[in-house]
């Protein structure tokens, strides 16, 4: 393995690559080279960095490497008491001899951890044994009252495990639109079916894992959650938290319901009423133990600021996590280390190639603030953290964006905007992309629920306005067909896994187009007194106008 990459080897392979790469155009994106943004991909997912686990000793090298980067860019710290990083506290989880079974009919079957099923717990203890639970299938375990929804009715699912689809009814028929038809909720996502198992009391919560709702195959969910979890430190656990948190592959339980004498695709179309009812799989119990190693552990977000020169107590907010899997089991290729180079080593470079950008400009009339999140990957928790212990008041806070994997095989002809209808940065953001001759455009994917899988989001529930955009669509440049097939085969066979390595045949002229964008909204709200707002009828709409008295 290569060595940490010293400031002047960084400084020589910028200008190596440099020299071979053709400069950006249009929008501003000349201020992005993506030599740069290639050569601190490389170095963040570079095997040494062992895959960025977060409180390993490797995150002591990505701290050291982000603090000094934006030193360079002329950033000052921007935690607390002037320091670089603010610490964040969490428990760890390692669950370990896995055993489940099965019992239906009298016959059993078995569970093997990562194969048929996946078993963690974020519930602090040093054990879980669960014998003989009865099994209750609760359709998408959605309790939405404003929504005139609930999958448990009055049906007591204490001490029982539940059986969950993934998703929400709308998936896999938009025409009812009950819950804003394909484009995901948040009770759609895996972590809101077992924050609901825990305040239904379950002993714990078995997803069933689809490829299409879920938006990912059981590889990600394989890698994902086999290793330890992590959660915030709570004050009572065991009202937010389950003993098991689960996922079991679709086959397992199509078998599991027939043995029951129950049609899965039957039940799973009938989830889709108001009107369902949970129903008991007759004669079938679960049955898992596991040991569980709790530890608290304190990893940083670091955050870097350059302060205003007439209103610095006002922010502007760019995000990203600089964390990933870290090391797991090794893949048939014997590789082990998650180098997660699209995800987000190049959003983490895209931070340091925005504050350089803002560095050597004028100094803007509002703060900047960059903020590299830990955590994103355990569950947002980075940003969770900082939402509920703001270190720059999310009051004056004036708008924020976020970069998450970002576009590394091209220019592409539009802008996608995840969650787009919230918030009044829709509109700055169409006419920057109209800018560069680009078309905005709603999230391509809203089923997958992006809007609830990065590290914006718990800034968005607390009012902040925050932008989460994304190169996507037709390709501009020849050749088209390749480009295409390296963006799919990511999705397919990289995502979470392994093999989501650097490249140095990637195009970033794409990401430097999508950094001037958000770079050149950013800049001209710093030099404004305009307050971005959410639009009527959002959810995050009142959080904000709570604290409406701040701004001025």
């Amino acid at each position: 393995m290569r060595p940490f990459a010293s400031a002047a080897a960084l400084a020589a392979g910028l200008l190596l690559a440099a020299c071979a790469t053709t400069p950006p155009s249009g929008g501003g994106a000349a201020l992005f080279d993506p030599a740069r943004l290639s050569e601190h991909a490389r170095v963040l997912s570079d095997d040494n960095f062992q895959g960025r686990g977060i409180a390993t000793p490797a995150e002591d090298m990505v701290v050291r490497y982000l603090s000094e980067q934006y030193a360079a860019a002329g950033f000052q710290p921007g935690g607390p008491n002037g320091s670089w990083t603010q610490d964040v506290t969490l428990n760890r989880f390692s669950a370990s001899d896995v055993e489940a079974r099965l019992e239906v009919g009298g016959e059993t079957i078995p569970l093997n951890q990562g194969r048929e099923v996946v078993i963690s717990t974020r519930l602090p203890g040093t054990e879980v044994d669960l014998r003989d639970k009865p099994l209750v299938f609760v359709g998408y375990g959605i309790d939405a009252p404003e929504r005139q929804w609930d999958d448990f009715k009055d049906v007591d699912v204490r001490g029982k495990v539940i059986v969950v689809l993934v998703n929400d009814a709308d998936f896999e028929d938009p025409s009812l639109d009950t819950f804003n038809g394909r484009a995901m909720t948040y009770y759609g996502r895996w972590t809101y079916k077992y924050e609901e198992a825990a305040r239904q009391g379950a002993a714990g919560a078995i997803i069933v894992h689809e490829n299409a709702p879920a938006s990912y195959g059981w590889a990600t969910v394989q890698n994902s959650w086999t290793g330890p979890q992590f959660d915030i430190v709570r004050q009572n656990a065991a009202a937010e938290r389950a003993p098991m948190e689960a996922w079991i592959q679709r086959d397992v339980a199509v078998d599991l319901f027939r043995r029951a004498g129950l049609d899965f695709e039957a039940l799973k179309t009938s989830a889709r009423s108001r009107d369902f009812r949970p129903v008991e799989l007759p004669g079938a119990t679960f049955s898992g133990s596991f040991d569980v190693a709790t530890q608290q552990v304190t990893t940083r977000n670091v955050i870097a600021r350059l302060p205003g020169t007439t209103h610095p107590d006002e922010t502007i907010l760019y995000t990203a996590h600089w964390d990933h899997i870290g090391v797991g089991e090794p893949d048939a290729n014997g590789d082990a280390i998650f180098n997660g180079a699209v995800d987000n080593a190049t959003g983490t470079a895209g931070l340091l190639e925005l504050a350089r950008a803002f560095g050597q400009g004028p100094r803007p009339e509002r703060s900047i603030v960059m903020i590299s999140f830990t955590a994103e990957e355990s569950g947002l928790l980075g940003s969770e953290y900082y939402a509920a212990n703001p270190v720059w008041p999310l009051e004056t806070t004036v708008a924020g964006f976020n970069v998450d994997a970002m576009n590394v095989y091209g220019r592409v002809a539009n802008v996608d905007v995840i969650g787009y209808g919230q918030s009044d940065l829709d509109e700055r953001v169409q006419a920057a992309a109209e800018a560069q001759g680009r078309t905005i455009r709603p999230d391509a994917n809203p089923a997958a629920g992006s809007y609830f899988r990065s590290d914006h989001f718990p800034l968005a529930k607390r009012g902040v306005p925050m932008a989460y955009v994304d190169g996507g669509g037709d390709f501009l440049d020849e050749p088209i067909a390749p480009r295409n097939a390296a963006r799919d085969e990511y999705t397919a066979r990289r995502y979470h896994q392994a093999d989501d390595e650097w490249s140095p045949e990637w195009d970033l002229r794409g990401q430097a187009e999508d950094l001037a964008l958000i770079h050149g909204i950013g800049l001209e709200l710093a030099n404004s007194r305009v307050w971005p707002g959410w639009k009527s009828g959002s959810e995050f709409g009142p959080a904000r106008a709570a604290s409406a008295s701040a701004r001025r």
